[in-house]
């Protein structure tokens, strides 16, 4: 019993050591970087300093928020239809979770390979309580240290209420109910009853989560200072709430249809409640759009956008802003380089800690370790295998806004023939020779996505750079050309290249890489979450937040002018009249649009479970082109890649969530597990 969750979270006497630099809520404490003694747990609370230490130690418990994909703690890019990787090999041998995930691996027993060692897996579970517990031992003893003055206390109270909060959120996404300990302090060596504890509802988990941001957000700064990037703000708080509100009124989670196929019968044996309502309530609508109301009336985010200069492309034909304004962003497409107003905010290029579009984030070193070099090709000393699918591919508008089924007619997007003219905008370098299929894309695209032939500039590299990366079978980054046993070539043919900045290298004279930062969450997010919260409403509601009123109905100048803003920044024009006169033709806009501006940050896994469309997209096969093709003619082919029984992907609705070890499912009886784990 000394090992469960809820028992064993302290101990009597306790180590921490360099407790910052490392965690989601990151580079923290100033006053000293470490204790190297042990010492009674009393004598964390005995003063100021040391309590501060505990409350940043409670923070760097959290997982890096960038590591999705190798050794992830979520299921992440390559557990939904964005991301697919040719690793061959499952259990011990993969150390892609979200592969395992979504090819039925994952079971309350194994949650992926490294659980003994020091990385990360799915079990995260237990780790979540350990943070709520020390927050909630700090919160018991604010008024203990003597030497902790009264603004001090209610800083590190708006901190720890943050922090936990923070734990109950990534409970909530990622394992559905939580068992909800409030300020409880859970007792060591007390009999089992003690500890046994059933799971609080959706909602009620759900409300306690927001309720407990809105609380630490009354006591977080309004910003945050350059020197410490990654400590939570006000802003960060309320960023949060207005994601989880927006997933709190999605099909799966509001009663209707969806939510009774998945939930129906999903009920605590405790009493009988459903877990997930069965009644809709299209007042979760409003309170989603006001919550992200309330992020943008702050005044405090916006876009982060590039003046257009030089070598910024022409807009097409075709990209007009509203007639009632000149094409200048934010009203139109004009006067910024689109290529470079997207790209930066990933490659290092735009500076993290000014960034206005960056609500939260963090540094990291993750992003170069493995996301960089998993995409960078093989002649490149990288991996070449962190791939994206056709179906992403296909996603990405033409730059003038039409879709590729559009512009077929008049071959504006074909998929035979390669250009006869290189090309360079932006900075960014094409050659002529290149598929037709990949010609006269959105800016967006460019920016994210490695192609074949496409060019890696690893300009840090004076004897290196200026690679063309071919994926033919014999070239030197195909799967023939890095031996057909490797597992480091594109299966798909397309890899994700938004994170590398061209200055970055791993091999050559000079190699190096720009430092990055990863946006856990940026304020495009809150443009299309208000204008899809906005789209769902059919009548008007008024939503009370802080005490100011918020009056919402779908306003579809309200919805023009969010939704627009994010097409204007990649140079596209926005919504049309008869768009917008039809609720469905903006839902399926707001789809498609979040699935390309958030490409790979970790967004999509969530958004087609909430909208109650991952059987959908999970049953379509995922695609690519051919890897086993030598000529162009043999390897420009929609295949689906791959023979082995481990990336055969499997549709089960239990994958909306992850399982509830089973080791915590025997300690506590009165825990259910989630649907379809049992």
């Amino acid at each position: 019993m000394k090992t469960s969750i809820i028992k064993s979270i302290v101990r009597v006497t306790l180590i921490i050591q360099t407790i910052v630099l490392v965690s989601s809520c990151k580079d923290y404490l100033n006053i000293d970087n470490y204790f190297d003694d042990e010492f009674n747990i009393d004598s964390v609370f005995s003063n100021a300093r040391n309590m501060e230490a505990y409350m940043w130690g409670a923070a760097a418990m959290f997982p890096d928020e960038s590591n999705t994909v190798r050794f992830g703690y979520t299921p992440g890019p390559m557990a939904t239809d964005e991301g697919f990787n040719g690793l061959t090999g499952s259990g011990s041998n993969n150390v892609y979770y979200g592969m395992d995930y979504v090819t039925g691996n994952i079971t309350p027993d194994f949650f992926g390979a490294g659980a003994s060692g020091s990385n990360y897996n799915l079990d995260q579970w237990g780790r979540y309580y350990k943070i709520i517990r020390k927050c909630n031992a700090i919160l018991q003893n604010l008024d203990t240290p003597k030497d902790l003055t009264n603004a001090d206390r209610l800083r590190l109270e708006g901190y720890t209420r943050f922090i936990r909060a923070y734990a109950y959120y990534n409970i909530i996404v990622d394992y559905g109910p939580a068992i909800l300990l409030g300020d409880e302090v859970i007792n060591t060596n007390e009999p089992l009853e003690y500890y046994d504890r059933p799971r609080a509802t959706y909602d009620e988990t759900m409300d306690y989560t927001c309720e407990e941001f809105e609380q630490a957000a009354r006591l977080l700064p309004q910003e945050g200072n350059v020197l410490d990037f990654g400590r939570p703000t006000k802003g960060a708080a309320f960023a949060l709430v207005a994601r989880l509100r927006l997933i709190h009124a999605s099909p799966l989670f509001n009663g209707g249809p969806v939510a009774a196929s998945y939930y129906g019968n999903w009920t605590r044996k405790t009493d009988g409640a459903h877990y997930v309502s069965q009644q809709y309530d299209e007042s979760r609508w409003a309170v989603a759009a006001a919550a992200a109301k309330r992020v943008m009336d702050m005044g405090q985010y916006r876009l982060y956008t590039v003046p257009a200069y030089d070598e910024t492309a022409s807009l097409p034909t075709g990209v007009v802003s509203d007639p009632n304004f000149y094409n200048t962003y934010p009203n139109g497409a004009g006067g910024i380089d689109a290529f470079h107003s997207y790209s930066d905010i990933f490659t290092g290029e735009a500076v993290a800690r000014i960034n206005p579009e960056i609500i939260w984030g963090r540094s990291t070193g993750y992003i170069n370790e493995f996301i960089s070099k998993g995409s960078f090709p093989p002649s490149l000393g990288g991996w070449g295998r962190f791939c994206v699918t056709q179906k992403v591919v296909d996603a990405y508008l033409m730059d003038d806004g039409r879709t590729k089924e559009e512009a077929t007619p008049d071959g504006y997007y074909s998929e035979t023939g390669f250009t006869t003219e290189p090309r360079n905008f932006s900075g960014y370098p094409m050659n002529s020779g290149v598929y037709n299929m990949y010609a006269n894309r959105e800016m967006r695209f460019y920016a994210s996505i490695g192609f074949n032939e496409a060019i890696w500039q690893a300009l840090s590299s004076s004897n290196l750079n200026n690679h063309t990366a071919k994926y033919y079978y014999q070239d030197v980054d195909g799967r023939g050309g890095v031996t057909a046993t490797s597992p480091n070539y594109p299966i798909t043919g397309y890899v994700i290249k938004k994170f590398n900045h061209p200055m970055d290298a791993f091999n050559g004279t000079g190699a190096r890489h720009m430092e990055k930062a990863y946006a856990i969450i940026r304020y495009a997010e809150i443009l299309l979450s208000y204008a899809e919260a906005l789209n769902n409403l059919t009548g008007s509601h008024t939503v009370q937040l802080d005490n100011e009123p918020y009056s919402l109905s779908r306003n579809i100048d309200e919805i023009k002018n969010a939704f627009n803003r994010v097409r204007y920044r990649a140079g596209l024009p926005g919504l049309t009249e008869a768009q917008l006169a039809n609720p469905s033709a903006v839902q399926s806009q707001i789809e498609r649009e979040r699935m390309v501006e958030f490409l790979w940050e970790n967004r999509r896994y969530y958004d087609v479970r909430r909208w109650g469309i991952y059987e959908e997209t999970e049953r379509e096969p995922i695609r690519g082109m051919n890897p086993d093709g030598a000529t162009k003619e043999s390897y420009y082919q929609r295949v689906i890649p791959g023979t082995s029984s481990f990336l055969t992907r499997v549709v089960n609705k239990r994958a909306v969530w992850v399982p509830i070890p089973r080791a915590e499912m025997r300690r506590l009886p009165s825990l259910d597990q989630n649907p379809g784990y049992n």
